[in-house]
């Protein structure tokens, strides 16, 4: 299963670390994420605001699931 986080603060972080425990969780890509973030999924450069951007990434790399972290991230 492929999953996009969307955001990049402690909390994805956290999250990120829970959802590498899921052996169904074969690729975990996290928009905008950050340094700590990048040890754990691949951290693709779209800020959480870009809802077009997020939905072509999302589009493209044929992501099955994605959570969205941030309280804001359409403000």
């Amino acid at each position: 299963m492929k999953i996009l986080v969307v955001g990049s603060g402690g909390r994805e972080h956290a999250v990120i670390r829970a959802l590498k425990k899921n052996p169904e969780a074969d690729e975990i890509i996290c928009a905008p994420g950050n340094g700590g973030i990048s040890a754990l999924a691949e951290c693709v450069n779209v800020k959480a605001t870009d809802v077009e951007g997020m939905v072509n990434l999302a589009r493209e790399r044929q992501v099955d699931f994605c959570v969205v972290t941030p309280d804001d991230p359409w403000l």
